[in-house]
């Protein structure tokens, strides 16, 4: 590379919002010698000088300061952006640049403890971690060395997840793991339940590795074996379609399990020959080989769009220089291990996405549930596949292809050299996203405005910048307009807001999940590795509707899926708008004073419930309109523990239902209450005695007593929960505020995330 010592070097300023230059200064800005912030400027100059340094690897004469312009004008017209660490790190003591890693786990007490070791070592350096848990012997298993029981994966989890909970990434960053178990693994259901309670593996988020037998079995409502890990003998058998229901079931309640396809993943392993691939980065989108690590960075979309058009020669430049920056990472990086430097050194692997897919859709006028887009989406992720690739033969011929290249895919492909096993992965974008003053990786929208907390207590609507351009465009702005804006977040029932521009910004909880899944099958077409992408459901989708999803993201030939439920996590009780009080009110009024007197006669049934303490006797008594009136519960012996707090649940509960309260309500309070002893598997576990006494009240509402009596008068209490729930159907959930700007939070990507200040609870 020619020198160019008298050009001016990194004149450009850097494009920054003000919400950008405030998530820099909060979480990346780092102090100088001189004990000043660098500014954003700075930070930009650090790590394009920084990953210049490795063209003297290749090249001792190469013009490092003209590559660093380049990739710094790259960063600063926010047309790439790499991950997190790179940003953080890149010229500082730390020098760790990979967002992720993926750790063994094996099956002896020292290999487990070396793997929480270094996991350890990767989150202080500002690294999640992906582990694959198949390896270790089932629960109750014989351990040979000490003539003992194992305690099985899901109890050595708890193990990495209190590691994580007490280390802090770099001082910056908090640890995210995912944890993986193959479905003919003995131990499968336990794994399946591990987060029902959602206290446990707070730091984790679970997926089911899927086979292909698996699958035919779930199709074909067939048995499938167990395997032991050890020898891959059959150990016991399960059937695949209830197996599969469960998944689906706890993901509806929750968001996990997710699911990754295992054989999937391992037929498009780029380098079968240095192993097989077991796990997956935190967010799911990066398969790799054990002690591999992925260095990332995202293209934004937005910049090349102009005129209305697609700039493909733009698009093309930024790909190479991607390409080139992503792979002087992995030189100039500090990898926390000594394992991790050699495998990912050996296979180069880099992961080129992109951000900002639902701002480009909308300058294009392009819905995003539309065949319009899905076409688009496989025509740009094909473009930057091929275009990468081809920067990557291009540093092959100069820089020699990755070591294990003879042993890899590509030869068969006509590829006559490469530099990276993989190129291209749609990875979360996160706070970079945000930097970036795009929208997040390929997700829609999630609102086009909410409410920004000001001085002296006031509310103002931040709205969608592209929304507020075609309101003044479109002489439809208004004050009044952006507050319904903010107050429903989205413009579905907003008349004011001409049609064709409703179609076009819909959020995603508008989107029906088969576009989603559909929208991540097209991406995943023309992408190395996989995809990080969130099925979002509204509060009132089915247990059906989640497996649909599931089934046509397998059809479709997506690599893994993740859901998510609006609502069905803790915490999430406030919507984008707010609940009226007058509804409150209105309900309030209509409770008696006093709990009705209990009357001399009441009719009831006794259920039995096995729990972890034992044997529950749960007695509910009905009156004569046939209602649940009072509740006994009876466990262990008089006096003891476990029966007091059994006789303090019944007697709550009985004062609850003379009150007025309905039965449903009291139920989804008690249902999905977990302790340390559960007992049983499938529809036939039980989390808790809290959890029995939930299903035992079900169980009789379900098949209630027939009561003839006759009586005068009657009392009918509406229940508050179904008057909420029916007349709020069509309200846009959030996930709660953010713990450090208070802004709203929303499932993107596989992680709560606040779209303000950039806080992720995955990092």
């Amino acid at each position: 590379m020619a020198s160019n010592s008298n050009k001016q070097l990194f004149q450009a300023e850097p494009e920054l919002l003000t919400n950008s230059v405030t998530v820099l200064k909060k979480r990346y800005l780092r102090k100088k010698e001189s004990g000043q912030v660098e500014s954003p400027k700075d930070l930009f100059i650090r790590v394009a000088k920084n990953i210049a340094e490795a063209e003297l690897k290749f090249d001792s004469n190469a013009d490092v300061d003209s590559v660093a312009d380049i990739f710094y004008n790259q960063m600063a017209s926010l047309k790439f952006l790499p991950n997190s660490p790179t940003l953080m790190n890149a010229g500082n003591s730390l020098q760790q640049l990979s967002a992720c890693f993926v750790l063994p786990v094996e099956d002896s007490l020292e290999g487990i403890f070396e793997a929480v070791k270094y996991t350890a070592l990767i989150h202080k350096s500002g690294g999640g971690t992906g582990f694959s848990f198949s390896r270790l012997r089932p629960k109750d298993d014989t351990v040979k060395t000490t003539k003992g029981v194992s305690s099985g994966p899901v109890s050595f989890m708890s193990v990495f997840d209190a590691a994580t909970e007490t280390i802090k990434q770099g001082g910056m960053r908090r640890g995210a793991n995912m944890g993986i178990l193959r479905v003919d693994h003995p131990d499968i259901m336990e794994f399946i339940y591990a987060k029902q309670d959602k206290t446990k593996l707070t730091n984790f988020n679970l997926s089911v590795g899927i086979t292909e037998e698996f699958m035919k079995s779930v199709k074909n409502n067939t048995d499938y074996d167990l395997l032991t890990p050890r020898d891959h003998k059959k150990t016991g058998s399960k059937n695949a379609k209830e197996v599969f229901n469960e998944m689906v079931r706890l993901a509806w309640e929750g968001g996990d399990p997710g699911i990754i396809f295992l054989d999937r993943i391992n037929n498009a392993n780029p380098t079968p020959a240095e192993g097989e691939m077991e796990s997956t980065n935190p967010c799911g989108e990066q398969p790799l080989l054990p002690y591999e690590s992925c260095n990332l960075g995202s293209i934004n979309l937005v910049k090349f769009v102009k005129n209305g058009k697609i700039d493909w020669d733009d698009l093309r430049n930024t790909c190479h220089i991607a390409v080139r920056f992503l792979d002087n990472v992995i030189e100039m990086n500090n990898y926390p291990i000594k394992q991790i430097d050699e495998m990912t050194k050996k296979n180069r692997k880099i992961g080129l996405g992109i951000m900002g897919w639902a701002d480009m859709l909308v300058i294009l006028n392009i819905p995003y549930n539309s065949d319009k887009a899905i076409s688009l989406a496989e025509e740009v992720m094909k473009f930057i596949r091929d275009e990468g690739r081809k920067m990557s033969v291009e540093l092959a011929e100069k820089r020699g292809s990755f070591p294990s290249f003879d042993k890899s895919i590509y030869p068969a492909l006509g590829f006559k050299a490469m530099r990276n096993a993989t190129i291209t992965t749609i990875a979360p974008t996160g706070t970079i996203s945000i930097i970036a003053g795009a929208s997040s990786g390929i997700e829609p929208y999630f609102a086009l405005a909410y409410y920004r907390n000001v001085m002296d207590n006031n509310k103002l609507p931040e709205v969608n910048p592209y929304f507020l351009e075609k309101a003044h465009e479109g002489k439809f702005y208004s004050e009044s307009l952006m507050n319904k804006l903010a107050d429903a977040g989205n413009a579905h029932d907003l008349t004011e807001v001409p049609e064709d521009i409703r179609k076009v910004f819909v959020t995603s909880h508008e989107i029906e999940p088969v576009w989603h899944v559909k929208m991540q099958a097209a991406f995943q077409k023309y992408t190395d590795n996989a995809v990080s992408k969130t099925v979002n459901f509204q509060n009132t989708a089915t247990i059906e509707d989640v497996e649909k999803a599931y089934m046509l993201a397998y059809d479709l030939g997506c690599k893994g899926i993740t859901i998510y439920r609006d609502g069905s996590r803790l915490g999430q009780v406030l919507n984008i708008g707010s609940v009226k009080e007058e509804k409150l009110e209105a309900a309030a009024v209509t409770m008696p004073a006093k709990p009705k007197e209990r009357p001399a006669i009441l009719i009831g049934k006794t259920i039995e419930k096995t729990t972890g303490c034992g044997k529950m006797y749960v007695t509910i008594n009905q009156d004569v309109d046939g209602k649940v009136f009072e509740v006994f519960t009876s466990i262990g012996k008089a006096g003891g523990c476990a029966q007091s707090q059994a006789e303090a649940i019944g007697r709550l509960i009985s004062l609850n239902l003379r009150s007025g309260v309905e039965a449903e309500f009291i139920i989804r309070q008690l249902k999905g209450i977990s302790c340390h002893t559960p007992h049983g598997f499938g529809s036939q576990r039980i989390l808790s005695c809290a959890d029995a006494v939930g299903k035992a009240l079900e169980e009789a509402i379900n098949n209630p007593l027939n009561v003839h009596v006759v009586r005068n008068d009657s009392i009918t209490v509406d229940s508050l929960l179904a008057d909420i729930d029916k007349k709020d159907s069509k309200k846009v959930m959030s996930n709660g505020a953010c713990p450090e700007c208070g802004a709203p939070v929303e499932y993107i990507e596989g992680c709560l995330t606040c779209q303000s200040c950039g806080y992720s609870k995955c990092s």
